[in-house]
């Protein structure tokens, strides 16, 4: 299944919308049912606007009415991991952020692989929140 998880990735990055920075990502996620979710990144002109590829496919996914992820692929032209945003996005739908592995994707075809609880060991949680 890593396989699928890491292709469907390359291929999402070529739908990427990205004249302003040229920084083209594509994320692929492997949700708890086997389903694999695809996104792209798309800015737009008033940057704060611009949605990374890992939301993107978590929005498809939760969408799709799936809320667990079990892994993360994300291919760049140089292997970079998720920005913090997208690591504490993917967190809120991460059951055991320790077991949920984000592998990174060069475009010289380099597999990294990650654990999300390391890339994010101090995100936010419910947990957090006061409740009453």
């Amino acid at each position: 299944m890593n396989q699928i998880l890491l292709e469907s990735a390359v291929a999402a990055r070529e739908f990427a919308y990205a004249p302003y920075s040229g920084y083209k990502v594509g994320a692929a996620i492997l949700d708890v049912e086997g389903n694999v979710w695809t996104g792209c990144n798309v800015e737009n002109v008033s940057y704060g606007l611009s949605i990374c590829a890992e939301r993107t496919a978590v929005v498809k996914m939760v969408s799709g009415g799936v809320r667990v992820i079990q892994a993360v692929a994300v291919a760049t032209q140089d292997g970079g991991t998720p920005c913090g945003m997208c690591l504490q996005t993917l967190l809120e739908f991460a059951l055991e952020p320790q077991s949920v592995a984000v592998f990174t994707i060069a475009g010289s075809g380099e597999v990294k692989r990650f654990f999300l609880g390391d890339l994010m060991p101090m995100g936010f949680s419910s947990d957090e929140l006061r409740r009453t």
